[in-house]
């Protein structure tokens, strides 16, 4: 991903940004599918399947994610299909956030599970690195040269050889509001960063708090900074930083934190303060926002298009009471990062290649996206699988981006720095929330942090 040149992430920033413009204009929640339909009046397993998988009676798989609520819901209705196809059992176990060490303790214990679905690509490659992961099937490979795009291949890939099936993509530089505070202040989408603190502080002055910031996950304040750093200071040093190529006492980490703090720094401006941003989840980040009738606890939230998912828990209808704009561009061009969770084997259980194949296929996609919450590296998917115009543009905006888009920088780290709660690039951007003004402090933690991680003396 480091031969992205800028030209085309502008182009990717323009994409997104004309797809949520037209998605403005859609229908609502409801779309023009139904909660576990594909289209109009089919449902996910009505459709001819694409994709062949082999008999497996009396096989079972687990598998284990960090999915729990809506989005377990909705991945299990693509076990369950894939049960329906094969008649394997599948049993699925959610975990938490540190996936590597859930797996290093079932390993240990001589119990793996036959699938992981790792959220960074640090962790794949670490998989790989412990001898944990198998190599991609035939089968899968094939559904991932029809299907995948060259990035996304590469992605799952670890010295040439394909292990990962990138099953669901996010696209993390969105910024979701709430209609009718936005319609009583009379503001408008902002499109620069100094246009989104303008607009903060006129929401404000309206009577509602602007962001609502869900700090008690520290991945949601990693996601803040690399927008901010990647539309600041630019694509080459951000691989840069990500690789550890940079120390990050450089002074263009200093200038984003510096720019970070124009917003974290104004307690009026975000929910509850930084105290409150704290001990608000990120679920909570979202339904607070448009819950409350006329007066909510914010008026917009920062996430990724998955937004949809918590949105969906509430009585707000994206495309009217709720709709998203493109992260604000703080430096030229508006920033364009993405995450996803990749799919990999961890024994040689002949259903677990099976799996793989099945998520690398169009058919396991059609049904998540069906549900919402959701958006699909898979170019093979008819966009018309999304419940709602707004989901649908923003997922034919990451596949018209191509191979141009950067991944999320802690998701390409290695996990004990970049993905760990409590821990690295996570607690020292909590403390960073709440002490916005110790830049260099925070330099300084971030740096001691990352080099113990990537193996060098500090």
């Amino acid at each position: 991903m480091r031969t992205a040149v800028r030209s085309r992430r502008a182009a990717v920033a323009l994409a997104v940004a004309g797809a949520l413009a037209l998605a403005g204009c859609g229908d609502g929640g409801g779309g023009d599918g139904g909660k576990d339909g594909t289209g109009p009046g089919q449902s996910p397993s009505a459709q001819r399947p694409g994709v062949e998988l082999p008999k497996l009676n009396g096989r079972s798989v687990q598998v284990v994610a960090v999915w729990t609520g809506p989005e377990q819901e909705a991945f299990g209705k693509v076990l369950a299909e894939f049960e329906k196809r094969t008649g394997a059992k599948v049993s699925y176990v959610p975990t938490q956030d540190a996936m590597l060490n859930y797996l290093g303790t079932k390993i240990a214990g001589g119990s793996p599970p036959d699938v992981a679905m790792l959220q960074q690509v640090g962790a794949l490659k670490q998989a790989v690195e412990r001898k944990w992961a198998k190599p991609a099937g035939a089968e899968a490979t094939a559904q991932l040269e029809k299907n995948y795009g060259e990035g996304w291949r590469e992605l799952g890939a670890v010295d040439g050889t394909q292990y990962g099936v990138y099953f669901k993509a996010a696209n993390k530089s969105l910024v979701w509001y709430n209609t009718a505070v936005f319609e009583a202040a009379g503001v408008a989408e902002p499109k620069t960063w100094k246009e989104l603190l303008s607009t903060a502080e006129t929401v404000s002055a309206s009577g509602v708090t602007p962001v609502s910031v869900g700090g008690a996950d520290g991945w949601t304040l990693t996601d803040w900074f690399e927008n901010v750093y990647l539309s600041q200071a630019g694509p080459e040093k951000y691989d840069q930083l990500a690789e550890h190529e940079m120390p990050w006492t450089d002074p263009s980490v200093a200038k984003a934190l510096t720019t970070l703090a124009e917003l974290f720094g104004r307690q009026e401006l975000i929910a509850g303060g930084a105290a409150g941003a704290l001990q608000t989840e990120f679920p909570a980040s979202v339904t607070q926002t448009f819950t409350g009738g006329d007066t909510p606890k914010a008026a917009m939230v920062f996430e990724g298009d998955f937004v949809a998912s918590n949105i969906a828990e509430t009585e707000a209808r994206i495309g009217e009471d709720a709709k998203a704009f493109p992260f604000p561009a703080v430096g030229a061009d508006a920033p364009v990062v993405t995450g996803g969770d990749v799919a990999v084997a961890l024994t040689a259980n002949p259903a677990a290649q099976a799996l793989l194949t099945f998520l690398a296929s169009p058919d396991a996609a059609r049904i998540w996206a069906s549900q919402g919450g959701f958006v699909s590296p898979n170019k093979s998917l008819d966009p018309a699988a999304y419940p709602n115009e707004v989901q649908r543009e923003i997922g034919k905006a990451l596949i018209d981006a191509g191979d141009g888009f950067r991944f999320d920088m802690s998701d390409q780290m290695p996990q004990s720095f970049g993905g760990t709660p409590g821990k690295g690039e996570w607690k020292a951007l909590q403390d960073f929330l709440k002490n916005p003004e110790d830049v260099k402090g925070t330099q300084a933690r971030l740096e001691a942090d990352a080099a113990k991680a990537y193996g060098k003396k500090d």
